[in-house]
């Protein structure tokens, strides 16, 4: 898998990573810790995540 992270991520190792499996799903992991436990999410999932982080707790 070829995994990334934001470009909005420094250096640092303090981040999530993503890597697409297949045409409908993401793998999601630590960058801390490469070899422990993948979060498996569909593209719609993950679609929804990424929306309400981006909210603001009063929404």
């Amino acid at each position: 898998m070829a995994w990334r992270k934001s470009s909005y991520s420094d250096e640092e190792v303090n981040c999530v990573e993503v890597a697409g499996i297949g045409a409908d799903a993401l793998a999601v992991r630590d960058s801390k810790l490469p070899g422990g436990a993948v979060l498996v999410v569909d593209r719609e999932g993950w679609r929804l995540l990424c929306a309400m982080l981006g909210r603001r707790p009063s929404e």
